[in-house]
């Protein structure tokens, strides 16, 4: 899925990236820790996370490059392959590679989670490929990609010509909870990033983590984290490929990261 494509025309912010600074305040319903203002007490997670989440889109995809040739070209498409079995372009292994250079320059991670979507598998092969170090990996499917239904594989002009009336929909309710017919909302994927992080609270606390995914997964892990409301996440996207976002805590101290890419990799 590609959610700048459609998101961005409701709200974006040109100048990616960008530093978050922002407060906790109390009852904040994330809980994580972030400042002073919220106590032991307060933070139900404090002390019970790891000590880094690093989440990392995959490269350009087989999809994304079709998708940004159709939208120069205007002309709609639907791609005919599961979306589990795209693969990176050319330019999404080069971004792959640089990306796994960026991220040598960091603390190396402890547990690496993967979406198994093959484009994300291929991104971490070629990360792994630049760090001196051997992490635990996992593929865990409640990082896959949102899941768009019937209208998986469609560009908007697709989508427009096979059901018309519903495009909108795309444009306005995506974030709010509306589904497309077949698939899942934001907020199911918010669910399942619910899931995943109270397992690392569990079991991986003090731990430096990569994820490996998709843009619906970082911007949605952007929500859960920060507790940031619905109406304000169109201001994040597009989460761009091969981007890097880390947040110690509740604090996001980098994200939608692409200094690391080449202009060329644009």
């Amino acid at each position: 899925m590609e959610i700048g494509a459609v998101s961005v025309a409701v709200r974006s912010r040109a100048n990616m990236p960008f530093i978050v600074k922002r407060a906790v305040i109390k009852g904040h319903m994330s809980g994580f820790r972030e400042s002073s203002l919220v106590s032991e007490e307060e933070d139900r997670f404090a002390g019970g996370m790891p000590s880094t989440i690093t989440a990392v889109r995959h490269g350009q995809s087989e999809s994304n490059a079709a998708f940004d040739e159709a939208k120069r070209s205007g002309v709609s498409i639907a791609l005919d392959r599961p979306d589990g079995g795209v693969s990176l372009s050319p330019l999404g292994r080069e971004q792959a590679t640089q990306l796994g250079r960026r991220l040598a320059a960091e603390d190396p991670p402890d547990l690496v989670l993967s979406s198994p979507y093959l484009r994300a598998v291929q991104t971490w092969e070629l990360v792994a490929a630049e760090l001196d170090t051997s992490p635990e990996v996992r593929l865990d499917a409640r990082l896959r990609d949102h899941d768009m239904g019937q209208w998986s594989g469609m560009n908007l002009a697709a989508i427009r010509d096979r059901f018309p009336g519903e495009a909108e929909n795309l444009r306005s309710r995506l974030l709010t909870g509306w589904r497309p017919p077949g698939g899942e909302s934001l907020p199911d994927v918010a669910d399942r990033l619910r899931e995943v992080l109270e397992e690392l609270r569990a079991e991986h606390a003090g731990r430096r983590v990569l994820i490996v995914a998709h843009d619906s997964v970082v911007l949605m892990l952007k929500q859960v984290i920060e507790d940031i409301p619905t109406d304000a996440l169109a201001e994040f996207l597009p989460v761009r490929n091969a981007s890097v976002s880390i947040w110690r805590g509740s604090k996001a101290e980098v994200f939608n990261d692409v200094g690391h890419l080449r202009e060329s990799s644009f």
